[in-house]
Parts: structure tokens; sequence; C-alpha cells
């Protein structure tokens, strides 16, 4: 067993905790005792907001988090967006950090994944904007994702 962890949530404040949805009422405080999957309210992703190609990666990442029972194919369609991504971006640094992110993934470590894919959020966003990956290209990775 791990050493515990405490998370703090505000009034209204929901968390995703293996699989389920928990939304409490006052501020409180969550100590976890063993190993849990969890995911705080601010680092979910909604759908409308998975709006380039990175966004859209770290929507199907949360959902292998959130969705425990559909873990198997989220899973299948990350590494299958994965490939897809990795033909698509030119730049070293973004290449390199999806390959480890897929690692990540493939070792069970989504919750690391997804912080890794929010880290190169900055990069994306000066790529789309420099037209390096063509709006064309986006909307072609939009589609082939578009089961979630």
């Amino acid at each position: 067993m791990k050493s515990t962890l405490r998370i703090s949530l505000k009034s209204g404040e929901r968390i995703f905790v293996n699989g389920a949805v928990l939304r409490v009422d006052r501020k409180v405080a969550l100590e976890f005792l063993n190993d849990v999957t969890f995911l705080l309210e601010n680092h979910v992703l909604q759908p409308e907001q998975a709006t380039t190609p990175l966004r859209q990666l770290y929507f199907i990442a949360q959902m292998i988090l959130i969705n425990p029972d559909g873990a198997e194919q989220s899973t299948a369609i990350f590494r299958k967006s994965v490939i897809m991504l990795l033909s698509c971006f030119r730049n070293e640094e973004v290449l390199a950090e999806l390959k480890r992110i897929d690692g990540l993934v493939t070792q069970g470590r989504a919750f690391e994944a997804l912080k890794a894919i929010r880290a190169l959020y900055p990069i994306e966003d000066k790529i789309l904007n420099n037209h390096e990956i063509t709006p064309a290209t986006v909307e072609h990775i939009r589609k082939e994702i578009a089961i979630w």
C-alpha cells in the first residue's frame, strides 16, 4: 500500500473516483488510504472542449479513468489516435512526448499521461496558430475520433 493521499474539495465540487462521480455538499477533505484512480473536476475536459488534436487525445485518455468498464475500448481508440497524431505532428518535442505518453497509458498510468498531454497544450497552440498542421488535418482527426 502506498502512503495516504489527502485531497481538499470545495462545496459543490465533484471528483471522479474509480468510475463513480462524487459531489460534496460542503468543504471537505478526503483521505485515500489505498491506491485509487481519481480525477478532479477541474481536470475533466467536456466533449465540446476537445477542439484540438491533443485535447481530443486528452478526452480519450480521461475516459480510461472515468469509465473503467470501457477502459479497454478507450485504450484502443487512444492508441489509434496516438498513431494518427505521430503522423501529423512534425515538432520533435511533441513527437517524443507523444511516444512517452503512449507508454504511460500502456503501463496503466493514464493519470500521468493526462498531465503530460496538458503540458503540450502551449506547443500545440503555437503549432496550430502557425498552421503547421492544416485545419483539414485537424478536422480529419476530429472525425476519426468522433465516436466520443
